[in-house]
């Protein structure tokens, strides 16, 4: 029996859909696979789980269950997203890691906290230039521009400033994080998307100048062949990076699309924020991805995926598209 688990918090809709319809499909397919929500009553250092695939929705907002995957992946259970990379990321080196495969991004810059991490002194600073320069920072970014973690979600301490008081303002209430200073995008169409496996992408029309009841446009249809272009670089950001349950957020300006945000371990899936026609892709295309990794488990092997970025610099390969593809292939053959 193969057995598939979902690990979660508060979210109420998605996980039961998730593991109803794995079930169903299962039946239909006569699989002998199952899925549940995890249950954990102890975690020994070590120890296999009877879970062959976790599918992780919390434990970036919880160390515990960090561990706990971390564990579980080291005997073979296979966790999407792999929790040693995502937990390793984050936004600014996206950026960077974007600029080397071509998709174009915000200009950002990355600012050390504006108060002194706990045990540290300013002789832990003693690398750094103080003043930084400022005025090199605010003519390459420009202004208006946007103020955020560096790494985090949800919107969290993020500022729009206008000008440099407005900067320095916000940077006072940032205490220990720390911050991304990034070119605003004046965009003319914008876009969230579903990326699993990478290989299945879902578009979603949105608007965050909007609520968040109100962001995803729901009767807003894609062009066949602007919808290709966005897929295109969605694929490309999640091959290089290695996600297999993620969102991208793209910006167009003058038909370019802007990587925004597209470092998401548990992306939104929320019937009640995304709408039905979203939830429905959602919950069908992560049934299939969890039923082939069921499948194709190997008992008692390392079942983590990683993208062409590592693949390639474990192997001193360029980094190139694919690169993590044709490692699959080379296994396969051997």
């Amino acid at each position: 029996m193969k057995r598939i688990g979902i690990l979660f918090g508060q979210e109420n809709t998605f996980p039961q859909a998730f593991i109803d319809r794995v079930n169903h499909k299962a039946r239909e397919m006569n699989a002998d696979i199952t899925a549940e929500a995890v249950m954990i009553d102890k975690v020994i250092q070590g120890e296999p789980l009877r879970y062959h695939i976790i599918i992780d929705r919390i434990s970036q907002d919880v160390p515990f269950y960090r561990a706990f995957l971390k564990n579980a992946a080291s005997s073979g259970t296979a966790v999407i997203n792999n929790p040693f990379w995502w937990s390793a990321d984050e936004k600014f080196f996206n950026n960077a890691l974007m600029t080397k495969i071509g998709v174009p991004v915000p200009k950002t810059v990355i600012l050390p906290s504006n108060q002194l991490p706990t045990d540290t002194t300013h002789n832990s600073f003693r690398n750094l230039t103080f003043p930084l320069d400022w005025e090199g920072i605010f003519s390459y970014i420009g202004f208006p521009a946007y103020f955020k973690p560096h790494a985090g979600g949800g919107w969290k301490s993020v500022y729009k400033v206008s000008n440099i008081d407005e900067f320095f303002k916000a940077y006072n209430e940032t205490e220990q994080l720390v911050m991304m200073l990034q070119e605003e995008i004046k965009f003319d169409e914008y876009y969230r998307c579903y990326c699993l496996d990478r290989q299945d992408v879902w578009v979603m029309p949105y608007e965050p100048r909007n609520p968040h009841h109100l962001r995803y446009l729901r009767d807003t249809v894609v062009e066949p062949e602007r919808l290709k272009m966005l897929t295109d670089v969605v694929l490309k950001i999640n091959r290089a990076l290695g996600y297999d349950f993620n969102t991208v957020e793209l910006a167009l300006r003058d038909g370019v699309p802007y990587a925004i945000d597209f470092c998401n371990p548990a992306p939104d899936a929320d019937v009640h924020s995304v709408g039905e026609a979203n939830f429905e892709w959602i919950v069908e295309a992560a049934a299939n991805m969890a039923i082939r990794r069921a499948l194709n488990h190997r008992e008692g092997l390392n079942n983590l995926t990683w993208g062409d970025f590592v693949y390639s610099s474990a192997n001193n390969e360029p980094l190139v598209e694919g690169a993590y593809d044709a490692s699959l292939k080379k296994k396969s053959l051997s």
